[in-house]
């Protein structure tokens, strides 16, 4: 299947709706790109709009289901395709369907405060002391915590995290 890159700059138009296609979830909503130009005596107009519908799954799921909704300004990347089918009527119909990558608010028409997804690391394995046995990270981290009091520790902890 060809699959034509696309980037849209739009607002979400209709509340995004999460369900369940066979074992993996969904959440689907529609954009709208609308364009508008300047005119000879210097007063904007309107211009052709794009509608599209977005269609998120896997990762997408949980930063779209959480922070966004109807009329907030996005930027959508994926890919483009039409989507044919016959309405109530029997007519055919196509639409135009993304299969999103990537979304996020548009920051040049919004603000919002982001919270990180916190993966689990893997384990640093650190070289062992021969004299104890222990791991020379664990004596380093005992000697800390003998010379700095808790509340420090706690704050280092955070910003390392971040």
């Amino acid at each position: 299947m060809f699959e034509t890159p696309i980037t849209i700059v739009g607002n979400i138009i209709t509340a995004p709706d999460r369900r369940w296609v066979g074992d993996q979830e969904l959440i689907k909503f529609r954009v709208a790109s609308n364009s508008r130009r300047r005119t000879a005596e210097g007063t904007w107009e309107p211009g052709n709009s794009l509608y599209a519908t977005v269609n998120c799954w896997g990762n997408l799921i949980t930063g779209v289901g959480a922070g966004l909704g109807k009329g907030d300004p996005v930027i959508v990347v994926g890919n483009v395709y039409t989507n044919e089918y016959e309405d109530r009527d029997g007519n055919r119909r196509s639409s135009l369907e993304i299969r999103a990558t990537s979304v996020g608010p548009d920051l040049a028409r919004c603000i919002v405060r982001m919270e990180s997804r916190r993966h689990s690391r893997p384990a640093v394995t650190e070289p062992r002391d021969e004299a104890d046995g222990r791991d020379t990270a664990d004596a380093e981290d005992a000697e800390d915590a003998v010379e700095t009091p808790s509340a420090e520790r706690d704050d280092e902890a955070l910003s390392l995290s971040a």
